[in-house]
């Protein structure tokens, strides 16, 4: 069954609906879907404006799955072209049409990342942002080291990520990582009113202004690449494995755990510093 669902209106808007219950897991199978579903749109010329919504109110996307992460290949050669991640990110980020995030509930890890790639964010009050990837032993590896220093600075930056705690909707709105908080019956017409607007106005005006303010973000292809090279170095790690292990056996990637992530990366990194007999 897909987990991605795409409706474009009459106007070009195309609103992409997420649907991988309980928690919105990001498998290699969802990702591989929002992948081939962000490429189709990006080249798509009667597209001019991409939404990205959750069917669920509590979860927009939790994380990629750290499950399949413990299978990914612990000996690789640094990357020379960005990898499937953080390309669809790119894609995000460049493709000449705005992008927009509405964000109800978590959204944790790769979710967290999808997120920051897109051009716009609004959230609900009860929004949930986390970075948990250091508690696991490995780093934010799909663009988080690299975007959300542009978005919200060094050192809040540095708290999100080594920090891996809960971040509510309206300090995110306070640091800039989300544009406005927006009440739970609000915020699908706002965003709606939004883009609407956009779209009314001459394509290529729109395109053209987009890339305009992208300059200010700078040659990102290299941070991208590297950072991809500091997640790969992370995985052969002893305790990256034993990290990730203890994440799932706490309740990492069911509802109850999903919902205290902050606490629970914070069991996983105090285990993690008791020293074995």
């Amino acid at each position: 069954m897909s987990a991605i669902s795409v409706g474009v209106d009459g106007t070009g808007v195309a609103v992409v609906t997420i649907d991988h219950p309980p928690i919105n897991l990001m498998t290699v199978g969802v990702f591989l879907e929002l992948a081939e579903v962000v490429d189709r749109l990006a080249t798509d010329d009667d597209v001019r404006a991409v939404v990205l919504r959750s069917a669920s109110s509590e979860w927009f996307i939790a994380h990629f799955d750290v499950e399949a992460i413990l299978g990914f290949p612990t000996e690789e050669a640094p990357p020379t072209e960005l990898n499937g991640f953080h390309l669809m990110c790119e894609q995000l980020r460049t493709m000449g049409k705005p992008t927009i995030a509405q964000i109800e509930g978590r959204v944790g890890g790769g979710g967290s990342e999808v997120a920051a790639s897109c051009d716009m964010r609004f959230a609900t009050p009860d929004a949930v942002f986390n970075q948990p990837e250091v508690a696991l032993g490995i780093i934010p590896g799909g663009s988080g080291t690299v975007r959300l220093p542009r978005l919200i600075g060094r050192g809040r930056a540095l708290e999100v990520i080594l920090g891996c705690d809960d971040v509510d909707a309206l300090t995110a709105e306070s640091w800039g990582w989300v544009n406005r908080v927006l009440p739970p019956d609000a915020i699908e017409g706002f965003v709606d009113r939004l883009v609407a607007r956009i779209v009314s106005f001459p394509a290529h005006a729109v395109a053209a202004a987009k890339a305009s303010v992208l300059r200010s973000d700078g040659e990102i292809t290299g941070a991208l690449l590297a950072e991809g090279a500091a997640f790969n170095a992370t995985l052969g790690d002893r305790e990256t494995r034993d990290a990730m292990a203890r994440f799932l056996a706490v309740g990492g990637q069911t509802p109850d755990g999903e919902r205290r992530l902050g606490q629970l990366a914070g069991e996983v990194g105090r285990e993690s510093a008791i020293p074995a007999d």
